[in-house]
């Protein structure tokens, strides 16, 4: 399957244009493949990226204690702080996926965007 991504800006919003193959079967057996893209909004981008980046800030800072020796229940309570904050910015993707590229993909019927939905969130649960 071939995919096809573009961003762009567009106001204080990210679009994204993903196109997608689809396969569909007739009830008389007949099996009639197409492709179509999807146009959704991802509103919370920039706020994901501040996050991400205040991570990676204190995942490093981590790192660093650890390098300078200091104590395991320090670098324990930091790392479980660390947890905490991918858990919240995770739940700021699944949300703004939720009410922009399922939403879409109910919309148009697209099956495949939901069970990468699914295959998504079986992964993520682990």
């Amino acid at each position: 399957m071939e995919k096809k991504l573009e961003w762009e800006s567009v106001d204080t919003q990210q679009r994204h244009e993903q196109e997608h193959e689809h396969t569909h079967q007739l009830a008389d057996g007949t099996i009639i493949r197409h492709t179509h893209g999807h146009k959704h909004s991802h509103t919370q981008t920039k706020a994901v990226l501040n996050r991400m980046s205040r991570l990676i800030g204190h995942l490093e800072a981590i790192k660093r204690m650890v390098e300078d020796g200091r104590d395991c229940s320090e670098v324990l309570v930091q790392l479980s702080a660390v947890r905490s904050a991918i858990n919240g910015v995770s739940k700021i993707i699944l949300k703004d996926h939720l009410e922009h590229c399922v939403v879409d993909a109910v919309r148009d019927n697209d099956k495949e965007a939901l069970e990468q939905l699914n295959k998504a969130i079986d992964q993520f649960m682990k």
